[in-house]
């Protein structure tokens, strides 16, 4: 077995605005495990050190320790790279779907959701209105930057209730703020909210006055129920093994469950795809990002719907 990688830079059509900044550009780590037999399969490692912490750097360090055929490492974003491209070799020696390999008799079709990002209202607004038009039943709206009541009636007006809203604050409230915000917001029929706060008690204090669900993203609640819903993502789950065994861990817990990326790449975005076979999401699953490089989306959402890959594998090329 050899393991080869490269550092790869996807070019954002827009800058990527959430409350803890903006991003122009995306660094993934592409994965290549060729077997014995010359078959090659392919991961992604998708770090983010705005996010979760995590750089290139120590993604590579990871992948450079690790040994074929031992355990995967123990940072996530490396694990998820390696699980993945095991899953995609596996697929192409067997010339069938990942999807298939967990037991589903058809490709998961997986509603999602659209995003807009810490706009201003008219911006808001424009994306709204796209998002409506392209048959999208939810759409979640970054919120923690101090303009999000304005934004947030904005995007209702434009949607109307016909369409969910989801919010993302990226832990940037304490207790205290989410709780007003959130109340100054309930009328507008808000889905829930992504994250208001950091930490376990943290979220918990505000999930038990909050007017609507409390999803936890970046914090990990695995532990205990605390909140409502789970948000799950490959890269920090370790890959589609990982999530699938994380949404189990979830449920067992009386959690929601639903799937989201970090401005993952392709292959990214297929493994969640495929795993969405075993989660079987509770919720539109925030995976609609790869319209967000310049480069073609090769999973374009149709009606607010994706559909996971048919091909081998994971279903996509990479190192072409």
């Amino acid at each position: 077995m050899r393991l080869e990688f490269r550092v790869s830079q996807l070019r954002l059509r827009a800058p990527w605005v959430t409350s803890s900044g903006a991003l122009t550009e995306r660094s993934l780590v592409q994965v290549g495990l060729t077997g014995e037999d010359g078959v090659t399969g392919y991961g992604e490692a998708a770090p983010l050190p705005g996010y979760d912490g995590v750089t290139v750097a120590e993604v590579i360090e990871a992948l450079e320790a690790w040994t074929p055929g031992g355990e995967l490492p123990a940072l996530p974003q490396a694990a998820a790279a390696i699980d993945l491209a095991q899953w995609d070799l596996a697929g192409r020696r067997a010339g069938q779907p990942v999807w298939r390999l967990l037991g589903a008799d058809e490709a998961p079709a997986v509603r999602v959701n659209a995003t807009i990002g810490a706009e201003p209202p008219a911006a808001a607004a424009a994306l709204a209105r796209k998002a409506r038009a392209a048959g999208f039943t939810c759409v979640k709206v970054k919120v923690g930057d101090g303009d999000e009541l304005v934004r947030v009636a904005t995007v209702r007006e434009v949607v109307e209730r016909d369409v969910a809203i989801r919010l993302d604050a990226g832990g940037a409230w304490d207790p205290g703020q989410a709780a007003g915000i959130l109340h100054s917001l309930a009328e507008l029929d808000i889905e829930l909210c992504e994250e208001p706060v950091h930490g376990v008690e943290e979220l918990e204090r505000v999930a038990l006055t909050s007017p609507c669900p409390i999803a936890a993203d970046e914090t990990n609640v695995l532990s205990r129920r605390v909140c409502d819903a789970v948000c799950l993502k490959i890269a920090s789950s370790g890959g589609i093994t990982g999530v699938i065994r994380d949404a189990e861990r979830a449920r067992a817990l009386g959690y929601e469950v639903y799937l989201a990326s970090t401005l993952d790449g392709p292959l990214g975005i297929a493994a969640a795809l495929h795993a969405a076979a075993i989660v079987e999401p509770d919720r539109a699953c925030g995976l609609a990002t790869l319209d967000r490089f310049e480069a073609t989306d090769p999973l374009p959402p149709i009606d607010g719907v994706m559909t996971a890959p048919g091909g081998p594998g994971l279903g996509l090329r990479q190192f072409s």
